[in-house]
């Protein structure tokens, strides 16, 4: 039997061990986060408990929660293991609904703060909360979509969230705290969202004495994502206008508007309100992303093209705006530029089959029939059930005078889809 690091170097090796011995279990997750968790309550009139929610532990006496847990509170409490104590509101940001709490004596663990700009989606996430006065309980799923925000990104996931999950936290694979869950239930979809980290990190900095907001900003996006998830444009469209209208100055609003219009194949109007969230927040990359889309979509290439150098400039390890951004070159009749982006998105991620289908593509412009095939050969590796790859392999194989090889690879193309015409 070979050695298991035959190969190795003493570098990999030690990375590898460093590796497994951060990897941590769904348990020591829960007893790492459990000492950081806590139970809120909002105590209203004659002394009954108005609602209920949780929240964590960032510092000795500083807890950070849903600003809708403590929202009409008379008082405040919060209670952790047997002990309960009182509790006073520190900060609050209404809009996002992040709010944080004043305790004396606590005396609890703080929580490891993470980063949601690392997330990944289909990555490991943990949500620890009190669900329906259950303390401490502990649901686990993926991370299903990320939505760019400002500072970070908002989470949508599997992990179950109750009613008494609000203010709680969510965890990532290190036992780190990238966001506190939110509970959102409409129309018989279960949609579990979580407020970022980066937004805990700036309560303090946007706080205001200003009272609750009628509908902040979480209340605004769980609706467009909701909608989006229906793909329902038509009310996305709707209610994105609404959004604008009741926060003009909200760059968020504006990108979830200028979505709607493309879907409803409205490029003009998408482009204007892409426009407008860019200039609200000139470093939204997702819209500069977007906006390289729908530019490209109207025939503008030359202006796509410098939208998706700025998405670029802002993440340049994006290996989907890499490869929109060879699309927008090749569109433009540049196949040596479009060449180069489409090694960039596949320096960063090999895997990436459309990336290794457009650079066939590119080096079938460029007169380079063998890097072509090499290309398209990739692509249906990692997805052999690709139509176009096999139609694009097949017609270089024809262009190349491999006759048999064209044959085989049309026929793959015309299995997986009868009614391609071009195979």
């Amino acid at each position: 039997m070979r050695p298991l690091f035959r190969h190795a170097t003493l570098a990999t090796v030690l990375l590898f061990v460093a590796f497994t011995v951060h990897a941590k279990t769904a348990n020591e997750i829960y007893e790492q986060a459990a000492r950081s968790t806590v139970v809120v309550e909002n105590i209203g009139d004659k002394e009954k408990i108005h609602a209920m929610g949780s929240g964590v532990v960032l510092a000795d006496g500083y807890v950070v929660t849903n600003c809708h847990v403590v929202k009409g509170a008379s008082q405040l409490k919060v209670r952790i293991g047997a002990k309960e104590h009182s509790a006073t509101l520190r900060y609050s940001d209404w809009d996002r609904d992040v709010c944080s709490l004043s305790i004396a004596g606590l005396g609890a663990s703080a929580v490891v703060v993470g980063s949601t700009k690392t997330l990944k989606v289909g990555a490991k996430v943990y949500a620890i909360g009190a669900p329906k006065g259950l303390e401490l309980t502990l649901s686990d799923g993926i991370v299903s979509s990320l939505r760019e925000v400002e500072g970070g990104h908002y989470i949508q996931t599997t992990a179950a969230i109750s009613p008494g999950s609000s203010g709680g936290g969510l965890f990532d694979e290190n036992g780190e705290l990238v966001g506190l869950t939110t509970f959102y239930l409409t129309e018989g979809q279960n949609l579990n969202f979580a407020v970022p980290i980066e937004w805990v990190k700036d309560l303090a900095k946007r706080s205001t004495t200003a009272s609750a907001v009628a509908q902040p900003v979480t209340q605004w996006l769980n609706k467009v994502i909701e909608l989006e998830s229906r793909k329902d444009w038509p009310a996305m469209l709707e209610h994105s206008s609404r959004w604008t209208k009741a926060q003009p100055s909200n760059s968020m609003a504006w990108y979830s508007l200028g979505f709607a219009y493309a879907k409803a194949g409205q490029s003009t109007k998408a482009i204007e309100a892409y426009q407008q969230a860019l200039r609200i927040n000139p470093e939204y990359e997702g819209a500069w992303n977007s906006l390289g889309n729908a530019y490209a979509k109207a025939g503008q290439s030359t202006k796509a093209i410098e939208a998706y150098q700025q998405a670029l400039r802002i993440n340049p390890e994006d290996a989907d705006t890499w490869n929109s951004l060879g699309n927008a070159y090749a569109k433009a009749g540049q196949s040596t530029k479009a060449i180069e982006a489409y090694q960039q998105a596949l320096r960063i991620n090999p895997e990436h089959a459309d990336a290794w289908n457009n650079l066939g593509n590119a080096y079938g412009m460029d007169g380079q029939s063998a890097k072509a095939i090499e290309a398209y050969q990739q692509a249906l590796r990692i997805n052999p059930e690709d139509a176009d790859a096999w139609n694009n392999l097949g017609v270089t194989y024809l262009n190349t005078s491999q006759t048999t090889k064209a044959i085989e690879a049309c026929q793959q193309a015309l299995r997986i889809n009868p009614e391609y015409a071009d195979a």
